[in-house]
């Protein structure tokens, strides 16, 4: 096999969707990622050595409703630290923050447990692309609310034309992305 970077192995395992889920949208499906157990710990494992430095190391890990689940999980168990889900609106069952953001028509709402953080903790903010940049950014004002710090936010994929990671940086957010996908 000849050598390629981790994010060139990756990009070749995301499948594209064309016209989902409206005509146009070039929908990027992480799931291939997933689904060979190799190509999931090179994907696993592109987070975990990059937050495995100390002057990276998070306190706890926040994913985002439901893929950033999936990635934050593994990471954080890879970390040998706390995992905390970041669930859409009514699907937690004690006490709630919420925040509520805009869609291209309308608004969705995301929220966390009162008790997830802890006042100063570093938090990795995780999910798995980057596109407006609406939820990562809902997420961070929760953590905010909860006295937390959000360190960095991560994803595998970052859409730069629809202006999401862009955003989140002008708002003090640091981001690292595995693969862009600029373009159609």
């Amino acid at each position: 096999m000849q050598d390629i970077s981790v994010a060139q192995y990756l990009r070749e395992h995301i499948r594209t969707v064309p016209d989902w889920p409206a005509p146009g949208v070039q929908f990027r499906d992480i799931t291939p990622l997933l689904q060979e157990a190799r190509v999931f710990r090179v994907l696993i494992d592109a987070f975990v050595h990059r937050y495995m430095e100390p002057t990276r190391r998070p306190d706890i890990v926040a994913g985002l409703d439901a893929r950033g689940f999936i990635l934050g999980a593994v990471v954080a168990y890879e970390l040998n630290i706390g995992f905390v889900p970041i669930r859409k609106k009514g699907k937690l069952p004690f006490a709630t923050v919420e925040e509520t953001y805009e869609l291209e028509y309308g608004s969705a709402t995301v929220e966390l447990h009162t008790d997830a953080v802890k006042q100063g903790q570093q938090v990795l903010l995780i999910d798995d692309l980057i596109a407006t940049g609406g939820t990562m950014m809902a997420g961070k004002k929760l953590l905010q609310k909860l006295g937390a710090k959000v360190m960095e936010g991560a994803a595998i994929v970052d859409l730069p034309e629809l202006g999401g990671s862009e955003k989140l940086r002008a708002s003090g957010l640091e981001l690292f992305t595995l693969i862009d996908f600029a373009g159609h």
